[in-house]
């Protein structure tokens, strides 16, 4: 297991340098902060001063060299905007994003369990039919359309929810479905299909003639060896809330790292910007390599084939 472990994090080592250069070259085509951070009357010579005193004037190159030796002593700089350093903004702002993609991925998995698993049970029944169809719209509907239509109806026509914030768990209500609805039908769909294969094998053929309840057979034995695929889509699922949840913690103004990305980008703030595009190619690889112990723990033959 070590050694499938030690595998899979050298395989993750050039695509995370890949992404450090990427984010670096990105942010300076943004333009240059001096024209932003100093009075649109600034002299040539104060914009000169801003630059060699935040290390602009110096050669793409040797800037690149600079800010990869840097990283590597976890140091990323200070903000432009308040002078604080960059991973300390980033760290702060992380448990938000990381709260609302957790929240978002429990009630997804636990609803699609259940639908999934009542929908398996009579395939082409009733139940089967609209379960499908419904996990089939939502699984199409864009996040940032829902969230608009989210903020319309139930903040600004109705007055329930607040439209912004994370103070109380009514801010939680609007970004949480907002994110919920997309990983719920994909997921409702694949435990669906795993489920009906699960039930059709010889092992729940037997469980059944030996007596056993069907609530028994399709939740104690079925979803048991239906997990290997959930697992891999629900991890895949996870990913994507973490980079999806730029849009939607804009919208809402949740306080997490996409809104701090969103706010970095518009203020040129290339410290701060780099730190969370690092922080968060970090965590989607952890949680790449944790995906795949757990489906090498249910499926012994993963350990075996190398992932380079």
């Amino acid at each position: 297991m070590l050694r499938f472990v030690r595998r899979r994090v050298l395989a993750s080592l050039l695509p995370l340098i890949v992404v450090a250069i990427g984010v670096f070259c990105l942010a300076r085509l943004t333009g240059n902060p001096a024209r932003l951070y100093l009075p649109i009357n600034a002299t040539e010579q104060m914009r000169a001063d801003f630059s060699a005193r935040n290390g602009f004037d110096e050669p793409v190159l040797v800037q690149l060299f600079n800010y990869i030796a840097n990283i590597l002593h976890l140091d990323f700089g200070t903000s432009l905007r308040t002078g604080e350093p960059a991973l300390h903004m980033v760290l702060r702002a992380f448990p938000a994003t990381l709260q609302l993609a957790a929240t978002t991925m429990v009630i997804a998995g636990v609803v699609a369990l259940g639908l999934g698993g009542v929908a398996a049970m009579k395939p082409g029944g009733m139940v089967d039919r609209f379960v499908s169809t419904l996990s089939m719209i939502t699984a199409s509907i864009p996040d940032f359309w829902l969230a608009i239509v989210g903020i319309l109806v139930f903040s600004a026509t109705l007055g329930w929810l607040p439209t912004s914030g994370s103070s109380s768990a009514a801010h939680w209500v609007l970004p949480v479905l907002t994110l919920v609805i997309r990983p719920l039908g994909v997921l409702v769909q694949i435990v669906r299909g795993a489920m009906i294969e699960a039930l059709a094998s010889p092992y729940v053929k037997f469980a059944r003639s030996k007596g056993a309840s069907e609530s028994r057979v399709v939740f104690g034995h079925a979803l048991r060896n239906a997990a290997a695929p959930v697992l891999t889509v629900a991890g895949d699922l996870a990913v994507n809330l973490i980079n999806g949840a730029v849009v939607v913690e804009t919208i809402f103004g949740w306080p997490g790292i996409g809104r701090l990305m969103i706010d970095s980008i518009l203020q040129r703030d290339f410290a701060v910007l780099q730190a969370a595009v690092l922080l968060i190619a970090v965590s989607i690889f952890a949680l790449n390599i944790v995906i795949d112990l757990l489906y090498a723990l249910l499926d012994p033959r993963v350990r075996t084939v190398a992932p380079v």
